[in-house]
């Protein structure tokens, strides 16, 4: 049995995409940014530029597009985290930086996050499709 979905007033119809569930999208996210801080190191962006801190956004919306909304803000922790302690600070300590420094970063990996993940999350119908089987007739059967 496959399930299908359609937007409100639409005729078509597409498959049910499966989302990480939340704790499953920040143990990716932890992953993936901890990938990502080497590679901006190999590439020589392992500062606070504006080319790390797009890096960090682009990458909280990929894995925003695979995860559920409630996860937005597990994903832009996770950003927070490794952008403040390894780009921002270095050396993985953890700085303050002010509030509103802090919780802009902070808001930028968490919208980026949202962004791609609230389509998933918009009202469809769902239907079920079976194809039932057609009874076959009955061969050399009685008849009453």
């Amino acid at each position: 049995m496959a399930f299908y979905h359609a937007r409100p007033g639409r005729r078509s119809f597409r498959p049910v995409v499966a989302r990480l569930p939340v704790g499953a999208s920040g143990a990716l996210a932890l992953a993936a940014f901890a990938v990502l801080v080497p590679a901006l190191a190999a590439v020589g962006e392992r500062h606070a530029t504006a080319f790390a801190l797009g890096a960090f956004a682009v990458l909280s919306a990929v894995l925003g597009a695979a995860s559920r909304p409630l996860a937005a803000p597990l994903v832009g922790g996770a950003g927070w985290l490794f952008f403040n302690g390894f780009v921002v600070h270095r050396y993985a300590e953890l700085a303050w930086g002010g509030t509103g420094t802090e919780c802009a970063r902070l808001g930028l990996f968490a919208a980026a996050a949202l962004a791609l993940s609230l389509p998933s999350a918009l009202p469809r119908r769902r239907i079920r499709v079976q194809i039932l089987p057609v009874p076959e007739p009955a061969r050399g059967g009685r008849r009453d």
